[in-house]
């Protein structure tokens, strides 16, 4: 492809962009991305030099300089779940490709060999100008956004920009195509004998990810492989009933959400919940959720052993066996699971044949 014929199709996207947003002002990146058959990062570099400016790849450097902005806007989100939380930045670790910010209101587990590209943004919106960060893996998905607040620090994200800014502000973008989600092994592959006896002698929730790769088997494989007494199937819409359970009785639980590049992690009570068409919402005021409904078609019970006793889950998958998100009971390591969780659990019950 020559320059002026990638230069014509940057203008022409940017052109769809615009006329996409005069007609849909609420629609989400995101979704734009998918009806102009593009990658969300695409839209974004397009606008360089209009809004947008494109940052060095010093991640982990970028992270421990976000505590300067003060209270923001913290946001990741999968296919099926949008997680969005309100606090400081703060009690941030790096080390080599995986991050850490332990902060109570922000709290994150970040995988950086999953981002590729990082840009400030700054658009007009209708409630004022809006400022980020963005930043995305290979194949052009976001991975993470950082928004600023009315009590933000703009000064501070200035600097951080100028500090950061990447010497190419160029309008173009390379892209590389999603990979395809590997299948799973024939169950007929999967000692499930050594399955079981590996999960129940399991002493950290930490350690589960691990055995799966060491034996070979997919999430949703392994629990429909183990056996009911450590995971069972739940109906489909166990997180709704859950988070109402959760609000009726003020408990404070545990939600995780994410993708390849950042999983986090809400730590508290819900109270305010709406349904909006196929999305199911937490609308709290450091909070929220955003939940596709129609999106989950699995939802299970797992119970993990642990040196502080039994951990369960609630875990939500998709088509594709990926993960929505998942739930637990508030709990600080070295205490035992709280029994108003496992109440709120045994309230879900098991569907005829929960492990088919």
């Amino acid at each position: 492809m020559t320059i002026t014929t990638i230069q014509e199709k940057r203008v022409d996207l940017k052109s769809q962009w615009l006329a996409l947003l005069e007609a849909e002002p609420k629609i989400r990146a995101r979704d734009a991305a998918e009806k102009l058959e593009v990658s969300e990062m695409e839209l974004v570099a397009i606008r360089c030099g209009d809004g947008v400016r494109r940052l060095s790849e010093n991640w982990g450097e970028i992270l421990q300089d976000f505590p300067t902005l003060g209270i923001i806007m913290s946001l990741t989100r999968n296919e099926s779940a949008v997680h969005e939380k309100v606090g400081a930045f703060d009690k941030v670790s790096i080390m080599q490709n995986m991050g850490l910010v332990l902060n109570h209101d922000i709290d994150l587990r970040i995988f950086l060999n999953h981002w590729s590209a990082g840009f400030a943004v700054t658009e007009e919106t209708r409630s004022g100008l809006r400022r980020s960060f963005q930043f995305f893996d290979v194949d052009g998905t976001a991975v993470y956004k950082l928004y600023l607040r009315e009590e933000s620090d703009v000064d501070a994200y200035e600097a951080l920009v100028e500090k950061f800014l990447h010497e190419d502000q160029s309008a173009t973008q390379s892209v590389l195509p999603k990979l395809a989600i590997p299948a799973d092994r024939p169950d007929s592959e999967i000692d499930q004998v050594v399955l079981k006896d590996r999960w129940v002698a399991l002493q950290d929730v930490h350690d589960f990810h691990a055995m799966l790769q060491e034996l070979g088997a997919g999430r949703v494989q392994a629990l429909r492989l183990v056996g009911e007494e450590v995971a069972y199937r739940v109906e489909e819409n166990a997180f709704k009933a859950a988070l109402e359970l959760a609000a009726e009785t003020n408990l404070s639980i545990m939600i995780f959400s994410g993708n390849a590049g950042v999983i986090q992690i809400h730590t508290g009570p819900v109270t305010k919940l709406k349904e909006v068409g196929p999305w199911f919402n937490v609308l709290d005021p450091g909070f929220n959720l955003h939940l596709r409904m129609d999106q989950i078609v699995t939802a299970w019970i797992v119970k993990k052993p642990t040196r502080d006793g039994i951990v369960t889950s609630l875990e939500i998958f998709d088509a594709d066996n990926q993960q929505i998100a998942w739930m637990f009971g508030d709990r600080k390591p070295g205490q035992p699971e709280s029994l108003p969780w496992r109440a709120l659990v045994d309230t879900l019950a098991p569907l005829s044949g929960a492990a088919s």
